[in-house]
């Protein structure tokens, strides 16, 4: 009833200014000259999205996840200007998320969470300037591939899309209580700057971060502590935690026990793996990765096949399409010309690029931007339907056609890999914008533009903290242990070098790692279980990252389980303000830790 009247109310409003009237789904009726592509908006909208960005730096070499930056975007750029007494208009506010969005999934989009590291891993050393020249070239792909499907998923098929749902609610929360959007940021901020007073804490007195077991003398701890069941007091993974809730959290638990409590010191003890339990060469460690490795690659590509209908559905045309007009004025629409001469554009110079950088023969390039084309377009409509965007599936389909293109190169085998995952990541991101400006009423070409500057403005934001980061650690070592990238890179080695890259006896867990990921999706579609079947992609992480990175995880999330039993109003409405304050807050003081490091402050302790 509160909905219907909500609705009457809006129809009513759009009635009486003359604005448009409102289809199935859509939320707000724009005023008659309502501000939408403002300065103020696109560079909050930058700043914010920039900030996102370097936090999914420091975050995704962590654990392998990054968060995209639309709803911190539009809460904190909607509160920053409410605070000033210059409230953004509801159109401001998606220009913000849009341009938001853009530039905090870059750390992703140029592949500086996986291909780019496992490049690194593999003794390649980009120069600063080919890091610019490939995130410019690869950002814009997924862009230009989203245009021509905005009118298919968003205003015909009307596609939930999840993420860009919950923005457009979020924005017409806020607009309708004030006090609302006020308490979120609130949270947020007082969330951010506890998490960056500890961190900043954990530089100078290291032991707060991992209080050692050792000092309690016991014997079975200490034990536990060799194989990484520490105990880690990180904000950013426990924010994590709440974020990704307590099927992901308890999966990863799941597998950190199954792996360095079972398997790592069995695999020890019978002489596989006998080199030191963290030695990727010949530990426990190394040996782990790969059936690690094979739940993650299994899953992602088992759960494609079963989206099969999905496949379908993207290259079958609406039999309604010729019935369902746009009430989105044509001159708001984003040119024919715009996307189709953008494209061109960026095609011939990711080509180009990769053969410059990367050796990749231009007709191999020219596969990759086709092949790129096709799956981004899978991508946009799995996210639209269930809010999952398989880039890692994306990019193993791509690096085992490749395996076959070009047998034995692994550099070709990655970077083709990652203007797949680049075009799945920009493709499905534009079109959850889309998605939320469709429901407010909001102009696709205002969007257009602000989704490229925020791109832009992402890169010159993640790639000085990429080179930061990374030279202050180790890549590949407990604190970075980079576990995207390690998946990517032993997927390229297995395919150039064949079994002699494996350890031994690990071609026998790769097989059970295999048959595990693809049950997983198939379990998961008998609805009886459904709810009990843990995410093989949490698990094959937690085969790769340290067992207290995963326990800290699952602590989060087992906050987020308490809370809601306790207070669920405050929890529905806080929870992912204060999640990503504590995500946000470790994340950029943990690059002025690496600062720090590289300028070789001294400790307390």
């Amino acid at each position: 009833m509160v909905e219907q009247k909500a609705d009457a109310e809006v129809k009513a409003n759009a009635s009486e200014t003359g604005a448009p009237a409102l289809e199935e789904g859509q939320v707000y009726a724009p005023q008659p000259g309502e501000a939408q592509l403002t300065v103020r908006a696109v560079v909050a909208g930058c700043l914010l999205g920039g900030l996102v960005s370097c936090m999914n730096i420091y975050m995704g070499l962590k654990i392998g996840w990054g968060f995209g930056g639309s709803l911190i975007a539009a809460i904190l750029g909607y509160s920053a200007f409410s605070v000033m007494n210059q409230k953004l208009s509801p159109l401001e506010t998606n220009i913000t998320q849009t341009s938001g969005s853009g530039a905090g999934s870059m750390a992703s989009a140029a592949g500086l969470l996986a291909a780019i590291p496992a490049m690194n891993m593999l003794g390649y050393n980009l120069p600063w300037y080919g890091l610019f020249l490939w995130a410019l070239s690869v950002a814009y792909l997924g862009v230009f591939f989203a245009v021509p499907l905005r009118r298919q998923m968003v205003v015909v098929e009307k596609l939930r899309f999840p993420t860009g749902t919950a923005t457009a609610e979020t924005i017409m929360a806020m607009n309708a209580e004030a006090e609302e959007a006020v308490a979120k940021s609130s949270a947020l901020l007082r969330a951010g700057l506890f998490a960056g007073a500890f961190t900043l804490a954990t530089y100078f007195i290291p032991q707060l971060e991992m209080p050692p077991i050792k000092a309690l003398n016991i014997s079975l701890l200490s034990i536990a502590a060799a194989w990484t069941f520490k105990l880690y007091l990180g904000p950013m993974l426990m924010g994590a935690g709440i974020l990704i809730g307590p099927r992901v959290g308890t999966s990863l638990l799941i597998g950190a026990i199954i792996a360095w409590g079972i398997v790592g010191p069995i695999v020890q003890n019978i002489g596989w793996a006998s080199g030191p339990t963290m030695s990727l060469k010949t530990g426990a460690r190394g040996w782990l990765l790969w059936p690690g490795v094979a739940i993650m690659v299994s899953e992602a590509l088992t759960s494609l096949l079963l989206s099969w209908k999905t496949f379908i559905r993207t290259f079958l045309p609406a039999k309604t399409s010729d019935n369902v007009k746009d009430l989105i004025p044509a001159n708001e629409q984003i040119p024919n010309s715009w996307w189709m001469g953008g494209l061109a554009v960026s095609s011939v110079f990711t080509i180009f690029v990769a053969n410059y950088l990367f050796k990749i023969p231009y007709h191999l390039g020219i596969i990759a931007i086709a092949l790129s084309a096709v799956l981004a377009m899978v991508a946009t409509r799995s996210t639209g339907e269930t809010d999952i965007n398989p880039i890692g599936g994306m990019g193993k389909v791509t690096q085992l056609a490749y395996g076959g293109l070009a047998p034995g190169s692994t550099s070709t085998n990655l970077m083709a890999a990652a203007v797949t995952a680049a075009g799945a990541s920009q493709a499905a991101d534009m079109m959850q914008d889309l998605k939320t400006g469709w429901m407010l009423g909001a102009s696709p070409r205002k969007q257009f533009i602000s989704q490229l500057i925020g791109i832009a403005s992402g890169v010159f934001f993640c790639i000085p903290v990429y080179y930061l980061v990374t030279s202050a650690y180790k890549l590949g070592g407990e604190k970075l242990p980079a576990p995207a990238a390690k998946a990517w890179k032993a997927v390229a080695e297995l395919l150039a070098k064949g079994t002699s890259a494996l350890p031994p006896m690990a071609i026998y867990a790769i097989i059970v790692g295999l048959i595990v990921g693809a049950l997983i999706p198939i379990l998961r579609k008998v609805p009886v279980l459904k709810p009990y079947v843990p995410s093989g992609l949490a698990i094959g992480i937690a085969f790769i990252i340290p067992a207290y990175y995963s326990i800290v995880i699952f602590i989060g999330a087992m906050i987020l389980v308490v809370w809601k039993r306790a207070d669920s109003d405050s929890c529905d409405r806080l929870s992912f303000a204060v999640a990503s304050g504590m995500v946000a807050g470790e994340g950029l003081i943990g690059i002025v830790k690496a600062v720090l490091t590289l300028l070789r402050v001294p400790t307390l302790m």
